[in-house]
């Protein structure tokens, strides 16, 4: 046995659910994350509608077009409405298309480079998290979509603000596929850190979404569980319960020994599709090791499909600067700090276009 699969063993990590109905197999995972971490999305049919509030033709040098709209779409407890800005190559092809949860509007052009991302010939849309619910734990879910869908009283499995961030992610492509301006096979949801987590959940649900890119999600995202270093469950239902259903908090400390499930169950709700896994090598409190130690845990969900899974070195670790993208799972790490940059930008892109 290899050294990776020996560490793999040794984390006694669940047996991932099999069905040979891919469908099923995902609505089975999924069911399990909502009622142990993420808490169950309201099952609420709403519609969107779009307005564009501005337009620019010829923005990038020439290379793509640039639009604002505001987006509204009906809840159970009346419309709400939140900003989306779309970015799309100067092209009349249908184009690949990256829906970003950002952390805010404008951003260090390091972090979201549009110009790059929209000339290799990517469209690229964000919405801003905090527009759709609060990040606060004083917030007490009273502002935002949060008090428009009513909370299950005596319930350990309300949605927390990860579920209501990638509602609006999907809420957001609802309206983008409206357009006719995008490739359906390669459209992909993407986010870093707490937003890499909502990204990995938004996909788990919507299979609209064929690719699902997750940055430094560590904890609670794209690291195992089981055997991690730097942040545990204990630290981040401390510090940030809300983000999840209250139940999540229960697996603190040596209760997680005992979950019915670890992380690689979220990359495996993403199969038959694709996943990516970015890892930054100074990112200690995410743990790049059980990132990487996730993708290949989840590989068995793919191959059991008769499909390739996680294609990489079976005896050691990564080293800095390798990216593996040859599977329908693809992880790299790259040098730096918890901090999403052009490198991670040119290795998401590069997967989507293969």
């Amino acid at each position: 046995m290899s050294f990776i699969n020996e560490t793999l063993a040794s984390r006694g990590l669940p047996e991932l659910p099999f069905d040979p109905d891919p469908e099923k197999n995902r609505q089975r995972i999924v069911d399990i994350l909502s009622e142990n971490i993420y808490g169950r999305t309201p099952d609420f049919k709403s519609e969107v509608s779009g307005k564009l509030t501005y337009r620019h033709e010829k923005c990038f040098a020439g290379h793509g077009k640039h639009y604002h709209y505001s987006l509204t779409v009906t809840t159970p407890g009346g419309d709400f409405s939140f900003p989306l800005r779309l970015s799309v190559p100067n092209t009349d092809k249908k184009v690949p298309l990256i829906v970003y949860i950002s952390f805010a509007i404008d951003n260090p052009s390091g972090m979201i480079p549009e110009e790059e991302i929209v000339s290799r010939g990517v469209a690229v849309a964000r919405l801003v998290y905090t527009d759709i619910a609060a990040d606060s734990r004083e917030d007490g879910f009273r502002s935002g979509i949060a008090p428009l869908f009513p909370r299950r009283a005596d319930a350990d499995d309300n949605w927390g603000a990860i579920g209501m961030w990638a509602w609006a992610a999907s809420r957001s492509l609802d309206f983008l596929l409206t357009l006719g301006l995008f490739d359906e096979e390669k459209i992909a949801v993407m986010g870093h850190s707490r937003l890499g987590k909502t990204a990995l959940w938004c996909g788990a649900q919507d299979t609209r979404f064929r690719y699902v890119l997750s940055n430094n999600a560590g904890c609670s995202g794209d690291a195992l569980t089981r055997g991690k270093v730097g942040e545990q469950i204990a630290d981040i239902t401390r510090v940030f319960p809300y983000w999840f259903c209250e139940k999540y908090a229960s697996y603190a400390g040596d209760a997680i020994a005992g979950m019915p499930f670890d992380q690689h169950f979220l990359l495996a709700a993403a199969a038959p599709r694709h996943v990516a896994v970015g890892a930054s090598s100074l990112d200690i409190w995410a743990d790049p090791e059980s990132e990487y130690l996730c993708c290949k845990a989840a590989s068995a969900a793919w191959e059991k499909l008769g499909l390739t899974g996680f294609i990489a070195p079976d005896d050691r670790y990564p080293k800095v600067g390798e990216s593996f993208d040859d599977g329908h799972i693809a992880f790299h790490l790259r040098e730096g700090e918890h901090s999403p940059c052009r490198a991670d930008w040119n290795a998401y892109i590069d997967f989507l276009l293969k």
